[in-house]
This record gives structure tokens, C-alpha cells and sequence, in this order.
């Protein structure tokens, strides 16, 4: 069976996750970015004492908002230095149990987990959709799962999809690249490209313009440290898929999954469903 996994691009999540450990990120802009993403999550609907899985959970940063509220949390990367990353960020949580494994392994049992949750991780990996298929066969009957894949700009006007395709040779050559020059790179794209886009997008934001279709404004209102994380991270991975909503309702749909859901604003796609 070949494996659903790009050893390249797990060490380089290793790499970005130890330069940039979260730990100098803001309480309130990570509960901020932490609801963007969990706003459509339907806590009520968990049991007491919750189990479930974080798939990928790199650094740590969900699952440290995750585990106050559940009874236990499977935290599970395939790269030991996001792994180590997390275990220091989450010394603290005595319910989170960590795993080194990719998605293709998971070790947990079949129908056994309350909730799950895969948040910017599988659009990394070979075969998203049989990841969202692994992950699913681990929940109980009615179990939600929380998913965000990259888009395809699907909401978008053309111009805003062929801006994108400009970046893509650049993120080709820089991804391909060593570590420390890799990191280098995607931090001048950060000061030269990020940071005067958002500044620009909260100038034009203030005077009375919609931004919404402005690059980078979602970025108006983060830290230049969380730009600077986006920038290794999209300019830093090699493998990076996309997808329409369409298409992300179908794999989930193929997966198990019904009562299928989308958050209405950005980060897009962001997903809910539950297992039938």
C-alpha cells in the first residue's frame, strides 16, 4: 500500500513548527484564529469526558484550546519535531496523549472517537481523500468532523486566481530549497509582500472599502508573526492541493460523512460533517 505520506514535507512542518513554536503568539489573537475555524464546531453535542483526535496537530496551537474542553485528546503528526514542539506547548494538559504517526496510521481504533479534527493538514498529503476517509472510520456513529482544506479560489474572481498562479513558480523554487534559505525567503516574502498588502487592506478597510477581495487582507488584522508562520508555510511546502467546495462536499460525502456544512467567511473551506 503506498503510503499517504511526503516525507519532504513532514520534515519541513518540523522545521517551520520549531522556528515557529507559537509560543510568542498573543492569547487573544490565538483564541481570535482559534474561532474561525471552531465556530462551526457543535461542542453541545459532545459527551461528557469527550475522546478524540487531532490529526496533524503540528505545534500544538488548536489542541491547547481543545483539550480544557474535552475528557481526552489524541494528538497525532508524522514529524517527531512538531511532535516535541507540541509536547512542550502542551506540558500542561494531563488528557492530551501524543502519537507519531501519519494519517495512514492512526492508532486508534475503528468507530471509537467522539470528535475529530484536520485543520490545514490533509491538502498536504498525497491523497487527501482517502485521509478524510481514515479519519472518519475512527469516529462513532453521529461523531462530528471538523476539516479545512485549502481552496481553489472557487469564490473568487478570475484575476484573484491568476494572481495566485504568479506566486506558484516562486513557491515551486523556494520549497525545493535548503532549510535556511527556505526560511529566509518566505520571511522577505513576509515584510516585502504580506505585511504592506495588509496594511494596505486595512488603510483601504478604513476608509470605507470592501477588502474582502484585497490579497492578503486576511491578514489586516494578525501579527506580523502569524505572516511571517503563512509565509514559510505557503511558500515553504512543496505539496500543496486545492479544492472547490464542491468537491470538498463530495470527499466528505464518500467518506461517511452527512450534514455537511461550510463556514460562510474565510479561512475557506472550513467543514463540518458527521459521520452516518
Amino acid at each position: 500500500m503506498k503510503s499517504n505520506l511526503d516525507i519532504k514535507v513532514v520534515e519541513g512542518f518540523g522545521d517551520e513548527w520549531s522556528r515557529f513554536d507559537q509560543s510568542t503568539l498573543s492569547q487573544a489573537e490565538h483564541l481570535e484564529m482559534f474561532y474561525e475555524y471552531f465556530d462551526i464546531f457543535p461542542w453541545y453535542t459532545l459527551p461528557k469526558d469527550a475522546v478524540g483526535f487531532d490529526v496533524g496537530c503540528g505545534s500544538g496551537r488548536w489542541a491547547k484550546l481543545v483539550a480544557p474542553r474535552v475528557g481526552k485528546l489524541h494528538c497525532i503528526d508524522p514529524s517527531s519535531a512538531a511532535l516535541d514542539v507540541a509536547k512542550k506547548n502542551l506540558s500542561k494538559m494531563s488528557n492530551c496523549e501524543f502519537h507519531l504517526a501519519g494519517v495512514d496510521h492512526l492508532p486508534l481504533e475503528n468507530n471509537s472517537a467522539d470528535f475529530g479534527y484536520a485543520l490545514g493538514v490533509l491538502h498536504h498529503t498525497p491523497d487527501p481523500a482517502s485521509g478524510i476517509k481514515i479519519c472518519v472510520s475512527k469516529l462513532k456513529q453521529s461523531a462530528p468532523f471538523l476539516l479545512y482544506l485549502y481552496y481553489k479560489f472557487d469564490n473568487r474572481p478570475l484575476w484573484f486566481y491568476l494572481l495566485w498562479q504568479i506566486t506558484e513558480p516562486v513557491r515551486f523554487l523556494i520549497s525545493r530549497s535548503p532549510y535556511s534559505l527556505r526560511y529566509l525567503l518566505s520571511q522577505i516574502i513576509a515584510i516585502f509582500i504580506y505585511f504592506p498588502l495588509a496594511q494596505g487592506a486595512l488603510l483601504l478597510e478604513k476608509l470605507g472599502f470592501n477588502v474582502d477581495s484585497f490579497p492578503l487582507s486576511a491578514y489586516r488584522n494578525r501579527s506580523f508573526y502569524v505572516m511571517r508562520t503563512d509565509a514559510l508555510d505557503r511558500f515553504g511546502t512543496k505539496l500543496e492541493k486545492r479544492f472547490t467546495k464542491k468537491e470538498i462536499q463530495k470527499m466528505m460525502e464518500d467518506a461517511g460523512l452527512e450534514r455537511i456544512s461550510f463556514r460562510n467567511s474565510a479561512p475557506y473551506w472550513c467543514a463540518i460533517g458527521y459521520k452516518k
